[in-house]
């Protein structure tokens, strides 16, 4: 039986929590719902109030440190202009290998288009467009040009 039907919210450790709200809230533009009383963690809300949340927690002073991968759906419009948007902010765009990169790449299967890249304190984070092509996983990961020729190919 599946009564989920979306991820409504996902929690991560931070270093600095001060740095987080402003990564999160000046950089990626999410609202700032709320902060705890005694600062240790912030919630933000993703797109309209009450569809999706983030929250960050102030991690504890374990010597190991843990990351995470969240990806944020986004229009294909926003996704195509976030290489730029993010190297403006000052923030490495990177593909599904985590090298830099100057476009999305394509994930075949789904397929969907994605930007990566990282938060002060090393979480993955992605952007993804869900696209309406038939999906294609002998494609694997490619760039969104590649991706665009093939498409182009196919018709």
């Amino acid at each position: 039986m599946t009564i989920a039907h979306t991820l409504f919210e996902a929690h991560i450790a931070v270093g600095n929590l001060d740095a987080s709200i402003t990564f999160y809230r000046d950089v990626l533009g999410l609202e700032l719902a709320h902060t705890t009383g005694d600062r240790s963690a912030a919630f933000f809300w993703i797109g309209a109030r009450g569809r999706a949340m983030l929250g960050v927690w102030v991690a504890g002073s374990a010597p190991q440190k843990v990351t995470t991968h969240i990806a944020f759906s986004a229009s294909v419009d926003d996704l195509l202009a976030a290489p730029q948007t993010l190297r403006a902010a000052g923030i490495t765009p990177l593909d599904f290998d985590g090298r830099p990169t100057s476009e999305p790449v394509v994930l075949g299967w789904m397929p969907a288009a994605s930007v990566y890249f990282r938060d002060p304190d090393g979480h993955l984070l992605e952007y993804v467009a869900m696209l309406s092509d038939a999906p294609q996983p002998e494609s694997g990961v490619v760039s969104w040009s590649a991706w665009q020729l093939r498409q182009r190919g196919r018709t």
